[in-house]
C-alpha cells in the first residue's frame, strides 16, 4: 500500500501502477486467479494497446512465454494468444473488484506505442508527442481515434457493477504514485472529484457508481501541463 494514498491508511487496496514497458508483462500476474477475494484492485496506466502507428504498422513487438495456460480460454479460440493477453480482452475474465485509472491520451503509449522514433518519416511525430499542445490538427485526429478505440474497450467495465473508472483527457502516465496528480490543487477533475477522492468513492461505498470518463481533448480545463508525462 503506498504512502500516498492519503486518509486511506487501513484500506486492503492493491495498487498496479504500469511506469513502463517491461511493467506491462506483470499483467499476467491478473491471469493466474491468485487474487483473495478481499483484495480490491487500481490499476493504474494499464491500458496498454497493440496499435497501429502513423504509418499503419503496429511497432511493438511481444514474445510470450508460459503464459499460454493462463490466458482466457475463450479469446484464445478465436484470436492470436498475443491479443488475448492485452487489457482489452482481460478485463472481461477478471472477477475482482477493480477501479481502472487512465489517461485516454496516455503520454508514454502516445510516445512509445503509438509513435515511437523510427515509425514515422522525419521529425513528423517528435514535437507532437513530446507536447500534446504542439499536436497538428490531422495529428490530434489520429489522438481521437486513439482515444475512441480505449473508450469503446471499457464498454465491458462500465457494465461491470462493482467496477470503478476514471478516464481523463489529460497528457499524462501514472497519475497514483503522484500527490500532483493524486489529490493537489493541480490534479485532474472529473465530476468534481480528484483521483484520491473518486477512488475514495468507490472503495468506501459513498457513491453507488464511481464510474467517469472524460470528454476529448482539450475539453478539460483542469489538465495541467505540470503533470507527469513520463
Amino acid at each position: 500500500m503506498g504512502h500516498h494514498l492519503l486518509g486511506m491508511q487501513r484500506v486492503k487496496i492493491r495498487m498496479e501502477p504500469n511506469f513502463s514497458s517491461e511493467d506491462c508483462t506483470s499483467g499476467k500476474q491478473l491471469l493466474m486467479n491468485s487474487w483473495q477475494k478481499e483484495w480490491t484492485l487500481l490499476r493504474d496506466s494499464g491500458r496498454i494497446y497493440l496499435e497501429k502507428g502513423p504509418c499503419g504498422r503496429s511497432s511493438m513487438q511481444f514474445h510470450l512465454q508460459n503464459v499460454r495456460e493462463a490466458l482466457p480460454k475463450g479469446c484464445l479460440a478465436n484470436k492470436d494468444p498475443t491479443e488475448c493477453f492485452f487489457p482489452a480482452e482481460l478485463i472481461k475474465s477478471i472477477s475482482t473488484p477493480t477501479f481502472i485509472l487512465n489517461s485516454d491520451y496516455d503520454s508514454w503509449q502516445i510516445r512509445n506505442a503509438l509513435a515511437p522514433n523510427g515509425s514515422y518519416p522525419g521529425q513528423a511525430w517528435s514535437s507532437c508527442k513530446a507536447d500534446i499542445r504542439n499536436c497538428s490538427s490531422t495529428q490530434i485526429d489520429v489522438l481521437h481515434g486513439f482515444r475512441k478505440k480505449l473508450v469503446s474497450e471499457l464498454k465491458v467495465a462500465e457494465d461491470k457493477r462493482d467496477w470503478g473508472l476514471f478516464i481523463d483527457s489529460c497528457f499524462t502516465h501514472c497519475q497514483s504514485p503522484f500527490r500532483i496528480s493524486w489529490i493537489s490543487p493541480d490534479s485532474p477533475i472529473l465530476g468534481n472529484k480528484t483521483i484520491a477522492e473518486a477512488v475514495g468513492d468507490w472503495y468506501f461505498g459513498r457513491r453507488e457508481e464511481v464510474k467517469y470518463i472524460d470528454c476529448k481533448y482539450p475539453c478539460n480545463p483542469t489538465c495541467s501541463s505540470r503533470l507527469p508525462t513520463a
